[in-house]
């Protein structure tokens, strides 16, 4: 691949195109919003000029409701040897195009599986799709050469391609996508009324829980309205549960003896079977979950806080499988958490302490 032609300037499209220019491929940048394209062009992303002839790929990073529109008129324009897009709906594009009578022998449907709560090309970064599972949905009619251009996007933008049928992919992202989208909103619409003496107890669980309830709401409609039948079945499985656990919940207030047993064995069940599906949820790199110890380190909001403590925690020759950081409320302090094999737990915080930090057990 020498040239490609991104078509939509958004948070992945504008990432796709930085990681391609940053290897020396030639991007072309067009969106609806011309000062869009203009923006992601200035950020280093390619060019906002027109190709003078075919490229080798073009990339549509629209909504799932624009796809099938925006790569028929670019296939029928002829502007590249192959085409994708990285929507994250699947199937409703591809039934869509065939419907159009499109000839779908040089087109792939991908979908990148990362993003943020921020979209528009300021929010995009060269590195965002790094050690990401890219998913490919081929057919038996995709050409070979269009497989391989998407391969080769993948590998640039250092993604782990995954092949997946376009409808079991569809509601693979209502599992672990578009449904705990909603339910983070849900919980964090909890919020909006609520007294503020609650909402200054916030914590940790209740930042991680509504992390991505920030994101884009219209983006998120063009999202669910392309995939709305398996993320409804998902919900249906979740509001069950909650039926459930509502019942089990009444039945640790009555006064009822009986009853309290049933409450507390129904409670105990939707843990149990969450601590059972939170195992499965891959670890570091995509392998399987491992189990780190924290230590828990007290820090003061100063710049450079940080620095110190991962320089140090460098000198005792600890490696940091992850990190948190939790914000004490109302002080300018918080604490860091750090994540380390179990058996190197004890010499960090031996060693973090000798420096003068102070350890949180």
């Amino acid at each position: 691949m020498r040239t490609a032609l991104v078509i939509g300037t958004g948070l992945v499209g504008t990432s796709a195109a930085l990681a391609l220019a940053g290897r020396g491929i030639h991007v072309h940048l067009v969106d609806h919003d011309p000062e869009s394209a203009r923006t992601a062009a200035a950020l280093g992303a390619g060019t906002d000029e027109v190709p003078e002839g075919r490229v080798d790929l073009a990339i549509i990073a629209v909504p799932p409701a624009h796809v099938a529109p925006v790569l028929a008129t670019a296939m029928r324009d002829g502007v590249a040897r192959g085409y994708l897009d990285v929507a994250s709906v699947k199937g409703g594009p591809r039934r869509e195009l065939e419907a159009r009578g499109v000839d779908l022998t040089p087109y792939i449907g991908t979908h990148p599986m990362a993003g943020k709560e921020r979209s528009g090309p300021l929010a995009a970064t060269a590195d965002l799709f790094e050690g990401r599972p890219w998913v490919l949905t081929p057919t038996r009619d995709t050409d070979t050469e269009v497989l391989n251009l998407a391969l080769e996007l993948v590998a640039l933008c250092r993604a782990v391609p995954v092949v997946m049928d376009a409808d079991a992919h569809d509601r693979a992202v209502a599992l672990v996508s578009h449904t705990p989208q909603l339910i983070s909103s849900m919980v964090a619409a909890r919020l909006e009324e609520a007294d503020e003496t609650a909402v200054r107890l916030c914590g940790q669980g209740i930042r991680d829980v509504t992390r991505i309830a920030a994101s884009d709401p219209r983006m998120w409609v063009e999202i669910l309205s392309a995939n709305p039948g398996p993320v409804a079945d998902v919900l249906a499985g979740v509001a069950a549960d909650l039926d459930e656990t509502v019942r089990a919940l009444r039945g640790l207030q009555s006064g009822d003896d009986d009853k309290r047993r049933e409450g507390t064995e129904g409670i105990e069940d939707v843990l149990r079977r969450g601590n059972a599906g939170r195992v499965r949820v891959p670890g570091k790199h995509g392998t399987a979950p491992a189990s780190y110890e924290i230590v828990s380190v007290l820090i003061s909001d100063r710049p450079g806080e940080l620095a110190e403590i991962f320089a140090d925690v460098g000198q005792a020759g600890v490696n940091v499988e992850d990190v948190r950081i939790e914000h004490a409320t109302g002080q300018q302090a918080g604490l860091v958490q750090l994540m380390v094999e179990p058996s190197a737990a004890a010499e960090l915080s031996a060693a973090l302490r000798e420096r003068g930090w102070s350890i949180r057990q």
